[in-house]
């Protein structure tokens, strides 16, 4: 019986059967080019990749090989090696077809020499990469996570290390035998006993060897095979997380503020924020939303000077919720309601009537008693998800409520794309797959499609290899509304450095690098962007905007007016300050023992953790307060404070970080035992006990800890809101210091209650 169809045999050796290769061939190779084209950023890294100036202690490469070079080559290796094998399939299974009429007459298997030699030398370029897969695999041990440290441990460097170089040794003589029995046939059983060899050594020196030195060498002598890896770890994860030029200050706190500290420090204390940001925004809800289609989505904390007032306040901008459309027609949708309205401003101190903030910013249009200019109130581009809008158009669009009837407009801004020709509308109908984009006869020469509204969404559309911060916040600008986006440039490819978590990002799960490299910006009415380079000192942003030339801009083209609203992103400094309560243990031995972990919490079952926080005050150094983040450390499973972090937001000193420590053997009131003495203090108490059985819901502020010279203040504000409502309103005002708790209907009389002297000039 023939072992194929000759009919088949025949199409094989035609025209059309070659044919049938190429096209099959060709459909293999659009698939490999299509799965390896969302690697164009590693490719382009490679190609533009900058030097870290530091290099790794193992292999003595600089830190950018790894990052740049390394991703690329393993990608090369790994792309390369799947291409050939499936060439080696192929042409083996094409010189079958070929050699099938042979084997049905002859009985056996005749393949040609040239067939011979082509398997061979595919063979040997194969084993060859397989290879060079055993040499790259050395560079990931920098990564490894065996040790007590993350990189490389000592069972990696003694153990896997040697036996990555015999495999790749080993897998190269293979390859050369290989290659030899092209001119010495017999060379093959050479190659196919050290086959065998490879195998058994890869089991032995990869599977048990290293198990082997970790049990019975290093884990009885831990500490002092692993100590010089836990330098390395130690100095490669502050220098990643730009922790290495971290000031630490060692002081002994006063044992409790006075009033002379209250006096000279005015500027501190009129701006401790009272308001929570969850509180503060079911406020905001309530009182000025004014329409259900606008919607406060969150609360934005900056400081703006007032002549020679510098003062810390809250916005919120007023976006539109379309969801709430009473009529959400298309027209509604997409003509008509286009845009939110204004935004809503108070200093986050003042308590007005009632126990309700005092708003500098409210109402549509914008009622403004400060010396600040709206000009342009519309949010286009904001922070909910929105959809498409077409502007300029026959339809006048809904601006604002007023009266029995309403405030139309017509967008001016220069954003958007034109949607004029029927071409540009198919093209959006077929993309958007709304069909009434065709057949409305709204649309002008003039008229445009505004699209990616969301401004992080726009901006990641631009710069998708930047990370963005989960908190971008509104500026007034000479008249404007502008987002100012924090991004990052990261890698998870830093040697040595410990790696974190993160949330909230599709491309990046883990990191061990992070700098705020780029000051993004997303004008609120035409939407236009800008992105800032804030640090010229790192690789990876060097490296970007060597492939983006166009699209990044220096520091020196911000204006001047948008430079003193720059903060210190909060998402970097709580991931410096997860990673800081560990690593501020630079001595091998203390980190090994982990004897001096802090933590982050702020109730005493340690189960919430205390944010970060604005503060604006005075450090013992400066004449002049500045805006700055802070965040309190406790001990892990204490909670006594034992230190502060702040970085440090205004002018030539942005971007720097301040420790302060506590001494070991004083007892410094954390936020927690704080909240214990506040329940304990039996006219507070019994006060909240009364207000919680007569409908109310008592809502504690979160426990602000607020440096005052040498002396700590501690400030929690407390919102009583009925069940009946959603409106909390400020009550108290519990302050503490050297242990003595009080509270009071305001910040100032609280203080007076505090120091026991009345203070002239607070009256807020």
């Amino acid at each position: 019986r023939p072992l194929i169809n000759p009919d088949v045999q025949r199409f094989i050796g035609t025209r059309l059967g070659a044919i049938l290769v190429l096209v099959v061939a060709g459909i293999f190779a659009i698939g490999n080019g299509l799965a390896a084209r969302g690697n164009w950023g590693l490719v382009l890294r490679f190609i533009h990749g900058s030097s870290f100036g530091q290099n790794d202690p193992l292999f003595g490469h600089d830190v950018g090989f790894y990052v740049f070079t390394l991703p690329f080559i393993s990608f090369l290796q790994s792309w390369l090696l799947n291409i050939l094998i499936l060439c080696l399939l192929g042409s083996a299974v094409i010189y079958v077809a070929a050699i099938l009429p042979s084997i049905q007459q002859e009985r056996r298997f005749p393949i040609p020499r040239p067939a011979q030699v082509h398997l061979t030398l595919l063979g040997f370029i194969i084993i060859l990469t397989w290879a060079a897969g055993y040499w790259i695999q050395r560079y990931y041990l920098l990564y490894s996570s065996r040790g007590v440290a993350f990189g490389a441990s000592y069972t990696d460097v003694h153990a896997d290390l040697l036996a990555l170089n015999v495999m790749t040794i080993l897998t190269v003589v293979v390859a050369l035998l290989l290659l030899l029995s092209i001119f010495r046939s017999k060379t093959w059983k050479f190659s196919i006993g050290l086959v065998i060899l490879l195998l058994a050594t890869n089991v032995v020196l990869r599977g048990f060897y290293p198990g082997l030195i970790q049990k019975y060498v290093v884990e009885p002598n831990e500490f002092s095979k692993e100590k010089p890896y836990i330098e390395y770890n130690i100095q490669a994860t502050l220098d990643a997380y730009g922790l290495s030029n971290l000031e630490t200050r060692t002081i002994v706190p006063d044992e409790e503020v006075t009033s002379s500290h209250i006096r000279n420090n005015s500027d501190t204390v009129k701006n401790i924020r009272l308001w929570d940001y969850s509180p503060l925004l079911r406020t905001f809800k309530q009182l000025q939303e004014i329409r259900s289609y606008y919607d406060f989505v969150d609360v934005d904390i900056d400081r703006y000077t007032f002549g020679d007032d510098y003062r810390q306040v809250i916005l919120a901008p007023r976006e539109l919720e379309l969801r709430e459309l009473q009529n959400p027609t298309w027209v509604n949708m997409h003509l008509e309601f286009t845009h939110g309205y204004g935004i809503v401003m108070n200093p986050v101190n003042e308590i007005g009537s009632s126990g309700l903030p005092v708003l500098w910013v409210k109402d549509i249009p914008p009622k403004i008693s400060v010396p600040l200019t709206i000009d342009r109130p519309e949010i286009y581009y904001g922070e909910k998800p929105s959809s498409y809008v077409f502007v300029k158009t026959t339809v006048k669009e809904f601006d604002y409520p007023m009266g029995e009837s309403n405030m139309r407009t017509t967008y001016q801004g220069k954003g958007g794309v034109s949607i004029g020709s029927i071409w540009r509308r198919l093209l959006f109908t077929a993309s958007l797959g709304d069909t009434k984009i065709l057949f409305t006869n709204v649309f002008t020469p003039e008229s445009k499609i505004l699209l990616y509204r969301n401004i992080r969404e726009r901006l990641h559309h631009v710069a998708p290899f930047l990370l963005y911060d989960s908190d971008p916040y509104l500026t007034v600008l000479d008249g404007r509304l502008v987002w100012i986006q924090d991004a990052y440039t990261v890698t998870d490819r830093y040697p040595y450095s410990e790696p974190v978590s993160i949330s909230g990002s599709t491309e990046f799960r883990k990191i061990n690098y992070i700098r705020n490299s780029v000051k993004a910006t997303v004008d609120a009415y035409d939407g236009s962007m800008a992105f800032y380079i804030t640090d010229q000192d790192d690789p990876l942003i060097k490296t970007w905007s060597s492939i983006f030339e166009d699209l990044f801009r220096p520091m020196s083209e911000m204006p001047e007016i948008m430079k003193p609203h720059l903060r210190y992103p909060k998402g970097l400094f709580e991931i410096q300050s997860e990673i800081f309560r560990t690593y501020h243990m630079d001595d091998p031995n203390t980190f090994y023992n982990k004897e001096d972990v802090w933590e982050v919490s702020s109730r005493g079952d340690r189960t919430a953790r205390l944010d970060a926080y604005y503060v604006i005050m005075r450090l013992n150094s400066e004449e002049k307060a500045e805006f700055m983040l802070i965040s309190p450390f406790m001990p892990i499973g204490r909670d006594n404070m034992i230190s502060w972090m702040a970085g440090r937001c205004d002018g030539e000193n942005y971007g720097e970080l301040l420790v302060y420590q506590f001494p070991k053997q004083k007892l410094i009131y954390g936020p927690s035992q704080i909240e214990a003495l506040t329940d304990q203090n039996p006219e507070i108490s019994a006060q909240l006990s009364l207000w919680s059985q007569r409908g109310s819901d008592v809502i504690r502020g979160h426990m602000l800890v607020i440096p005052v010279e040498n002396a700590l203040l501690y400030v929690q504000p407390l919102y009583l809101k009925a069940e009946t409502s959603d409106l909390p309103e400020l009550k108290r005002v519990i302050v503490s210091t050297g242990g003595r708790v009080v509270w009071g209907e305001t910040l100032q009389i609280a203080l007076q209650r505090l120091v026991g002297q009345y203070l002239p000039g607070e009256d807020k």
